[in-house]
């Protein structure tokens, strides 16, 4: 790989902060070209040497030094002026050093896949951090009425009902970010008026604000998209080594939303749902083997957390007792992501559990003949009439399922059916 400035060697880039953890930027700057792409954990005693002395070339900026890396730039965009603070730095080969604002064009990004147009609506921005900064600048550019809400000042999480005339909502909070799952900073249900929901969060897939803008019907996305649109902003920095203004922006476009595509198959989870011995252990154990992703089986999660089989908890302590200790099992599992996860049959019967599967996966129903189901071992299929359980079960079923799939052939027909679907459609929602 070349420089613009005629360097022909690879490209060293990667993320800078303080305690960075796990991060989805390396893969998917692994997806956008072949530089070096690693995770710079730096204290701040490090700082000032790292960036004037390191072997770098480009570098994404995360928490804590978005607005401690301003000094050491050279000139900075117009949107890192504007926002005052820069996520995304490259240096020259005199070393002189540009900053930039990639998450401005990320939401600007995520709010024009939104399909809302904010010019002269009343747009609410959960939290007054570095993040909200950047997504006011966006609102206010677009023409919004902006109103940030903060713990503390004059519009805050006490008096929200003076803004029930919201027609925009965005979440820049942590507030339901893994691993505190089913955290929302705000109801959704006091503003009556919104016309699209948006969270920053990537990671669940659909935070609980999401899942409630879902399920009112109200528009809504999560922050995977801006996560990759950022990225993309970046990588035409790191490899042009100015402003790209002149980019394609139809070309990075499809390159979001097919990374997009590609990040949101890898993170959600498949999970099959269905009546007792439809299969779903054996048809989960081919679809683990064939993608390489992690079998989960719940049943034997539950015993693992709670000391009993489900079987004999369901026999000694009764099947509400069960249910409880069920949905503490499937509130676990379902914060992991790109798993695949075998249910226990009645698991449906519990609205509660919807959300907690829903959060991180597509849920598959597995279906298979009533005759065909296996009966023995399983306390409630043995004192009831499959065909009656089968009924109840039904309107649960349709509920959960974003895919049903037919297991009366082969398991591996059932499961090639399933992966062929989940290639074929892609759940962005």
């Amino acid at each position: 790989m070349e420089h613009t400035d005629g360097r022909n060697e690879i490209l060293h880039c990667g993320l800078l902060g303080e305690k960075l953890g796990h991060s989805y930027s390396p893969g998917i700057h692994s997806l956008l070209a072949d530089y070096e792409y690693r995770l710079y954990e730096r204290t701040s005693e490090e700082l000032d040497a790292f960036l004037l002395e390191g072997e770098w070339d480009g570098l994404n900026v995360t928490i804590p030094y978005k607005k401690r890396v301003l000094p050491y730039c050279a000139k900075l965009s117009e949107a890192a002026e504007c926002v005052g603070s820069v996520n995304t730095l490259v240096k020259d080969s005199s070393g002189n050093i540009f900053g930039d604002n990639t998450d401005v064009y990320g939401f600007s990004c995520l709010l024009k896949r939104l399909g809302v147009n904010p010019a002269g609506k009343k747009a609410l921005i959960l939290g007054n951090g570095g993040a909200s900064v950047s997504v006011r600048y966006v609102l206010k550019s677009a023409g919004a009425d902006t109103v940030v809400i903060s713990r503390s000042g004059e519009n805050n999480y006490s008096n929200l009902d003076r803004h029930k005339d919201a027609a925009l909502l965005v979440n820049t909070t942590p507030v339901g970010m893994y691993p505190d799952n089913g955290k929302q900073a705000a109801d959704l249900a006091a503003f009556p008026a919104l016309e699209g929901v948006l969270d920053i969060i990537y990671n669940p897939f659909r935070t609980a604000l999401l899942l409630q803008a879902e399920e009112a019907g109200i528009p809504f996305a999560s922050g995977l998209y801006m996560l990759t649109a950022q990225a993309v902003k970046s990588s035409q920095l790191f490899l042009q080594g100015k402003d790209c203004q002149d980019c394609d922006e139809k070309d990075m476009m499809e390159q979001i939303e097919s990374i997009t595509q590609i990040l949101a198959h890898n993170m959600q989870n498949l999970i099959l749902v269905g009546m007792p011995g439809c299969g779903k252990s054996a048809v989960s154990k081919i679809l683990a083997k064939r993608t390489g992703r992690e079998l989960l089986e719940l049943d034997q999660m539950f015993e693992t957390i709670h000391g009993i089989s489900p079987a004999q908890c369901i026999l000694q302590e009764g099947e509400q007792a069960f249910r409880r200790k069920e949905t503490q099992v499937i509130r676990e599992a379902g914060k992991l992501s790109g798993k695949i996860l075998s249910t226990g049959g009645g698991c449906v019967t519990i609205p509660e559990n919807y959300p907690l599967l829903h959060q991180n996966g597509v849920i598959i129903w597995l279906e298979r003949e009533i005759k065909e189901l296996a009966q023995e071992g399983r306390p409630l299929s043995e004192r009831e009439d499959l065909s009656v359980m089968y009924e109840r079960r039904k309107p649960c079923y349709e509920r959960f399922a974003d895919l049903r799939i037919t297991n009366n052939g082969s398991l591996d027909e059932a499961a090639g059916k399933i992966l062929s679907l989940y290639e074929e459609r892609r759940f962005l929602g």
